[in-house]
């Protein structure tokens, strides 16, 4: 029988002490435990240490019957190595985590920061760009990291080769963050270590991910989210036809943020995806004050710190606001049927998937929740779900 994962009527506890933030981390490296199952568990259980001891018996529900939680041993190791780099657990129930990322749909649980915390309080612009970039586009990267710096705004970007590198070095002393696909103690690429250490002077650099975790191909659409999550607005500078930069572009979108680009020559494969961009209703950017026109308010002033809003553990917006209907092993198995029979390789939103199956977010989140502890689908970033093969 599938085991009913609904809110409770009390909201989780913040993890205001070690042994908390120890179950929150152990609950989320636990295997086949996503974001949006994190949210499920830690509303029915109320407490990470509740989840991760219903755990077994909700993935032997599934079909699972060898699962184990994250091991004590292994979040310790993590712990540790985070305090050897000076990262600071920050969880979404705690007052300095991003407001930003609290409205994107699948925001981190929590966070690993090192460096000057404050900046997460400042308004922030994300530039991000083709790491092959051009003359004219690094230049025009760091005088739009330059002059957004002096209006005020904190400049976030990816520390990957090209535009980013320009953004940074150009925002260092003003502020800027550098979101990590990996570990945020793993620097990549290499050759920006010495940048890296230098933006946490007036910066830090910021990642969801364990600690020590090398970036692979995977790793970045997720971290993208992140950039795009984190700014009021998206430049996008330099940038191919299918590129990483276009996928921050659309999730900018989907968060409600704006996207801006800046044009390039027609024959300049490196333009193509700014130009499609601007085609398609992005605002055009010739220097920072079209970014700054485009944006309501007037640029902030740099000492501006606006008031956090009061943190909602229980934010996740696919939590089902009611109990599941209970339900038989006969009508469970047709359930997981019919979800799988509409999933393939290409991913697909998880509030399409309920439309299409005409029935309640109540009936569908438990199954998807035991198909994902099965190891039988997989969520991505943005509330995608594909089918494993």
């Amino acid at each position: 029988m599938a085991v009913d994962i609904h809110p409770s009527t009390h909201p989780p506890l913040p993890p205001t002490t070690e042994d908390a933030r120890l179950s929150w981390l152990r609950l989320l490296r636990s295997r086949r435990v996503g974001i949006t199952t994190f949210y499920r568990l830690l509303a029915k259980f109320g407490t990470a240490e509740n989840a991760l001891a219903a755990l077994p018996d909700i993935a032997r529900a599934a079909g699972v019957t060898d699962y184990i939680p994250c091991p004590e041993g292994v979040a310790h190791i993590e712990m540790r190595n985070a305090a050897r780099h000076k990262a600071r657990f920050l969880a979404i129930t705690d007052a300095d985590y991003p407001a930003a990322l609290r409205d994107i749909p699948d925001p981190p649980p929590f966070l690993w920061v090192t460096g000057d915390i404050s900046v997460l309080s400042r308004p922030m612009i994300a530039l991000v760009g083709a790491r092959n970039a051009s003359s004219l586009g690094m230049r025009m990267s760091r005088a739009l990291a330059s002059d957004l710096g002096r209006a005020g705004y904190v400049v976030v970007s990816g520390l990957a080769r090209g535009i980013d590198t320009a953004a940074h070095r150009a925002a260092l002393d003003s502020g800027t963050i550098a979101v990590m696909a990996g570990g945020v103690d793993v620097i990549y690429p290499v050759e920006n270590d010495r940048l890296a250490v230098d933006l946490l002077a007036h910066g830090l650099r910021l990642s969801e991910n364990a600690m020590g975790l090398a970036p692979q191909a995977r790793h970045f659409p997720q971290r993208n989210r992140l950039i795009s999550g984190l700014a009021r607005a998206v430049v996008v500078v330099d940038a191919a036809a299918k590129s990483g930069s276009l996928l921050t572009a659309r999730n900018a979108l989907d968060q409600g943020r704006e996207v801006l680009a800046v044009p390039g020559h027609p024959f300049d494969a490196r333009a193509a995806g700014c130009n499609m961009l601007i085609r398609d209703g992005a605002r055009l950017v010739r220097d920072a004050r079209d970014v700054l026109e485009l944006l309501t308010e007037e640029a902030p002033a740099r000492a501006a710190t606006p008031e956090p809003p009061t943190p909602d553990p229980t934010m996740a917006p696919d939590i089902p606001a009611a109990p599941p209907e209970k339900r038989g092993l006969r009508d469970t198995a047709q359930l997981h049927s019919q979800i799988l029979n509409r999933l393939g390789p290409s991913p697909l939103p998880e509030d399409q998937l309920i439309r299409d199956m005409g029935l309640g977010a109540n009936a569908v989140a438990p199954a998807l929740v035991d198909l994902e502890l099965a190891g039988r689908i997989q969520r991505q970033a943005g509330g995608l779900l594909s089918r494993n093969s």
